[in-house]
C-alpha cells in the first residue's frame, strides 16, 4: 500500500516590515511586469521613488495576491480589480466598527 505525503510550507510575513519587488514577487508568484502594471493602475503603492527603492508592505502583498486571484480566477481587467478591491476593503473596515 502507498502512502501519500503532503508537504506544506508556509512563510510568516512581519506586518512592520517591508519587502522588495523581488520579494513581492515571490510571495505572490508573479512577474514584475505584473507587479508594475499593478502599481501603474493603483492597486499597489510602493515606499520609494525607482523599483530598485520600492518597499512593500504587507497591505500591498495582500492586494497583489487577491487582485491576482480576481483577474486570473474572474477574468476581471485591471481597473475593475482595482475598484473591487477598494471595496472589499471599505467593506472590511464597515465590519471592524
Amino acid at each position: 500500500m502507498d502512502k501519500q505525503i503532503t508537504i506544506y510550507s508556509t512563510t510568516i510575513l512581519d506586518e512592520n516590515s517591508s519587502y522588495t519587488l523581488e520579494e513581492l514577487c515571490d510571495f505572490c508568484r508573479q512577474d514584475t511586469e505584473l507587479i508594475k502594471e499593478m502599481i501603474n493602475e493603483g492597486l499597489l503603492t510602493p515606499v520609494g521613488h525607482t523599483p530598485e527603492q520600492w518597499r512593500f508592505g504587507l497591505r500591498e502583498i495582500k492586494r497583489a495576491q487577491t487582485a491576482y486571484r480576481l483577474i486570473t480566477d474572474l477574468r476581471i481587467n485591471m481597473a475593475g480589480a482595482a475598484l473591487a478591491l477598494d471595496l472589499l476593503e471599505e467593506l472590511e473596515e464597515l465590519r471592524r466598527n
